[in-house]
């Protein structure tokens, strides 16, 4: 298994920023449900301990529908969700791929996801 690194990201506006443990080479998984499609959200999912939210808590909302098991966050300045508590993986992260800094990306690798029809994906999940 490769190395993780550290990787940095933030929102549109930079007033949320993060720093995340994860490798060069990152695996990302592109769901289809709802909220992901609409947003572009492109899923890095780590742990509670390899992600640091560094700046900008006051600066984020919450948005959560249906179960309200995932905590969405959005900066309230600029709209970007650059991270979330996702349904899957209550205990960690999801991050944005989109939303990391490039220099430290050394390539992105993406699979997808049926999230529209989460309960009979999930097992197929990645991490």
């Amino acid at each position: 298994m490769e190395t993780k690194i550290l990787h940095s990201g933030g929102c549109h506006c930079g007033e949320v920023r993060f720093k995340v443990w994860a490798e060069a080479d990152i695996k990302a998984v592109k769901c289809n449900c709802s909220i992901c499609r609409m947003t572009g959200f492109l899923h890095l999912i780590v742990s509670a301990e390899e992600f640091d939210l560094v700046a900008g808590k006051d600066s984020l909302t919450n948005y959560q529908f249906n179960t309200k098991t995932a905590q969405h966050f959005f900066c309230k300045h600029c709209g970007i969700k650059s991270f979330y508590i996702p349904r899957s993986h209550p205990a960690g992260y999801s991050v944005n791929v989109n939303c990391l800094d490039p220099e430290t990306i050394r390539s992105v690798t993406i699979e997808d996801f049926d999230g529209e029809r989460w309960e009979e994906s999930i097992g197929t999940l990645i991490k």
